[in-house]
Order: C-alpha cells, then sequence, then structure tokens
C-alpha cells in the first residue's frame, strides 16, 4: 500500500495555486491551499499535517512566507518543504534554509522542479558553480529587494537607507512590481 502524499501549497496568486494543485493531484498528492499565514494557521489547527509543502515567499499582507516556513515546520517536522520566490536573493535563499526549508527556488518553476526539489535530500558537491556575472541592475535589484524586507517593507526608510529619494525609489518598485 503507497502513502498517501499530503502536499500543502501557501501562495496568494490563485491561478498559480490552482495550476500547481491541478498538477500535483494528477500525480497522485492530496493537496490542500492556503492563500496566506491565518488560511495556513487554520490549516493546521484543523490537524493537517503535510508530507509536502510548497510555500510562496512573498505573500500578500504582512507576513511573509518565512514565517508559514516555520508554521509549517513546527507542526509537520518531516515535511519536505520548498520556497518558491519571483525575488530570488541571496540572503532570503539563506533565511528560508535556516528556518526549515529544504529547498529554495525561484520562479518560475514548474511541478516537475517542485517534485525533484522535494525528491533531493541532499546537496551536490558537483553543482557547476555560475560563472555568469550578474549584472548591474541585478545587483541592484538584490540590493533594493534586502534593504525592502530589512525594512519590512516601508519604502520611506528603505530609501532612506539606500541614500536615494523616495519617488525614485517608488519608480523603480513600480517597474519590478514588488507585491
Amino acid at each position: 500500500m503507497t502513502e498517501t502524499r499530503q502536499l500543502l501549497i501557501v501562495e496568494d496568486d490563485e491561478t498559480f495555486a490552482r495550476t500547481l494543485r491541478r498538477s500535483f493531484e494528477r500525480r497522485g498528492y492530496a493537496v490542500e491551499s492556503a492563500s496566506g499565514h491565518e488560511a495556513l494557521v487554520a490549516l493546521l489547527d484543523k490537524g493537517l499535517k503535510p508530507t509536502h509543502a510548497v510555500i510562496d515567499l512573498k505573500l500578500a499582507g504582512s507576513v511573509s512566507g518565512l514565517t508559514c516556513v516555520q508554521a509549517v515546520r513546527a507542526a509537520a517536522p518531516d515535511a519536505r518543504i520548498v520556497v518558491l520566490t519571483g525575488f530570488a536573493s541571496i540572503a532570503t535563499a539563506v533565511e528560508a534554509i535556516k528556518l526549515g526549508a529544504d529547498h529554495y527556488l525561484a520562479k518560475p518553476s514548474n511541478t516537475d522542479d517542485i517534485e525533484a526539489a522535494f525528491a533531493r535530500t541532499e546537496g551536490d558537491a558537483d553543482t557547476a558553480l555560475d560563472t555568469r556575472q550578474s549584472s548591474i541592475k541585478t545587483v541592484e535589484w538584490e540590493h533594493i529587494h534586502q534593504t525592502l524586507v530589512d525594512t519590512g517593507f516601508n519604502v520611506s526608510e528603505t530609501a532612506r537607507r539606500l541614500g536615494m529619494h523616495r519617488r525614485t525609489l517608488a519608480r523603480k518598485l513600480e517597474k519590478r512590481q514588488v507585491r
């Protein structure tokens, strides 16, 4: 008899969550989803014990996916947790792993990528080092994003710390659509 694979999806983008749900259900997972931290806590309080979880890093509202990682890890210590993000940075990857995530994938990631991450239980010392240099725009964006995270997404304080005018930062953020 095969063990039931219970997947928990924490994603505020309803369309993406629905797509993931359908894809994983076709692969034999029992799937529950939550659009944010409050919905996640409600599911966990009802006794949900996921064997696998996919958690979006940047959720609508004031709570990040990192808080959700902690909640899932506390409720299901053996769950395989993958964090997905459209805002990949070294700092958030390190924090996600420290807080209990097993893997960290940048969007766009598909079901195959996520399932491969679930299956990997150890690191790979032979992984090729990325020799591609980051562009100045990418480095700038990662620095802005990290400062935003550090300030709790307070645009005025972020602008002050970066030494730029608040309107200049607001224009940059409009181009990258931080949500």
